[in-house]
């Protein structure tokens, strides 16, 4: 227990740090590059005198550190604040304000709106997930289970060429054969689960050539250890040997491959993923926001996803400590 409470109270303030500088950076990024948020709120007919004003108005005249300073203590209360572009009913409305200028009561809060996304992506990434370990683990423990074998060298070509296919590409194919051509599953959009299974087969052809060779390198690894050898010669079996010291060793690289990699090729590509199919989660209205340069948006998702993979390291880096105490985190 004393471990435990150690280990999470150093970790969890590590992470704070590094979601504070992951949204330092995001923040003054968004402010030096190109381009006025404030243009695309008003439009461009406004005036340049109500432009500014609406500018100063909402502090992006400010030094940068004076906006991240109000910026982190508005987090801290809670408050991830609101859009710049889409109205209370979540529709766009940039551009559409006369010379009054800008209400931000007008517009939605940013916590509803990823509140309402969410929910989408993680079902997709659920779906992801499950159709990856479906895939990966029975060709990943075959090959490992019999390397140099004809199961190692299937799971090396079929990760070989999963891993060569443009997750693009991809979409565009099973869209023509899924739903354009035999009308099996719908595509674009969302109306129900049913628009999850082509967008989740996309995301698991992704991941899977990643764990399939993982899987495959940790058991081989371990099946060549000495304890291996000696367990067998203690008289255990093979099947024995694999079920309760194989795998569970093996787990501990498999572990760390997931929270320092997995998670994070499965975010850039639910972002992918979602743009094209059009999917309603946090990847579709983290891109337009991007696109209108909706400051508050794409900041408190940054924020949610580098939360995320912290959460998750730490918890993956917990659990491999518990399965081999010599490991130090």
């Amino acid at each position: 227990m004393a471990f435990a409470i150690e280990f999470f109270l150093r970790r969890i303030g590590q992470g704070l740090v590094i979601v504070l500088l992951v949204a330092f950076v995001i923040f003054t990024l968004l402010r030096i590059v190109p381009g006025d948020p404030i243009r695309i709120i008003l439009g461009p007919m406004t005036p340049a005198s109500v432009l500014e004003e609406t500018a100063k108005n909402l502090g992006l005249r400010d030094p940068i550190l004076v906006q991240f300073g109000r910026f982190v203590t508005q987090v801290a209360s809670g408050d991830l604040g609101r859009s710049f572009i889409r109205g209370v009913q979540g529709g766009s409305t940039g551009g559409s304000q006369d010379s009054a200028g800008f209400d931000p009561e007008s517009r939605a809060s940013v916590a509803e709106l990823i509140g309402t996304a969410l929910p989408y992506s993680l079902q997709l990434a659920a779906l992801g997930i499950a159709f990856t370990l479906l895939v990966s683990v029975p060709i990943g423990l075959a090959a490992g289970l019999r390397s140099g074998r004809w199961p190692d060298r299937l799971g090396l070509y079929v990760s070989s060429f999963l891993v060569s296919l443009p997750n693009i590409w991809v979409g565009v194919v099973l869209i023509f054969l899924l739903s354009a051509k035999t009308g099996l599953l719908p595509a674009i959009g969302y109306k129900g689960f049913a628009y999850t299974i082509i967008p989740a087969m996309v995301l698991a052809i992704e991941l899977s050539p990643v764990l399939i060779r993982a899987i495959s390198v940790s058991v081989a690894a371990n099946l060549g250890e000495t304890y291996f050898d000696v367990g067998l010669v203690r008289g255990l079996s093979r099947r024995a040997m694999i079920a309760k010291h194989v795998l569970r060793n093996a787990a501990v690289p498999l572990l760390n491959l997931f929270g320092a990699q997995m998670i994070g090729m499965l975010l850039g590509g639910l972002f992918v993923v979602e743009y094209i199919f059009s999917y309603p989660g946090l990847g579709m209205l983290t891109i337009n926001a991007v696109f209108q340069r909706d400051f508050p948006i794409i900041q408190a998702v940054a924020i949610l996803a580098s939360g995320a993979l912290v959460a998750i390291n730490m918890l993956v880096d917990f659990a491999s400590t518990t399965i081999d105490r010599r490991l130090k985190f």
